[in-house]
């Protein structure tokens, strides 16, 4: 694992960042990509390249934090009507800096931001098979 990521830079405090908020775990801090004004990063402040290299617990707590965020998001001068928290886990999801990281993103009528994809209509037999693959997976 490479933990040299600019964003392992900012938790050292050698690249500098808009923190919003900080403790022992995580740290948030303005995206300097925004896909909408007020765009946040959430962070684990251990380097892991994905999910499952992420303590659960401070898994969890990114998103404990996410929710918080939101509420601040809506309560700020942003005044968001809405909140999408999206985490992009490997290439093929869409991540380009490998340190996990959660997307908390303010969402206004019109903004043009959005999820585009084309969803399917799959017959419940085959819901149900790929249902019963996954549960099986998490008892491995």
């Amino acid at each position: 694992m490479d933990p040299y990521t600019v964003f392992g830079e900012i938790v050292a405090g050698r690249a500098p960042a808009s923190k919003v908020y900080e403790d022992a775990d995580v740290l948030a801090f303005m995206d300097i990509r925004p896909f909408t004004p007020g765009h946040l990063l959430v962070i684990p402040k251990v380097a892991a390249r994905s999910l499952a290299e992420l303590d659960p617990e401070v898994g969890g707590k990114l998103f404990q934090v996410g929710q918080r965020l939101a509420a601040a998001l809506r309560g700020s001068v942003i005044g968001c009507d809405g909140v999408n928290l999206f985490l992009a886990d490997g290439v093929t999801a869409g991540q380009e800096v490998f340190h996990v990281h959660l997307h908390v993103i303010p969402r206004t009528a019109g903004d043009g931001f959005g999820l585009r994809g084309r969803p399917t209509h799959p017959q419940r037999a085959d819901l149900d098979y790929l249902a019963g693959s996954i549960r099986g997976a998490l008892d491995s």
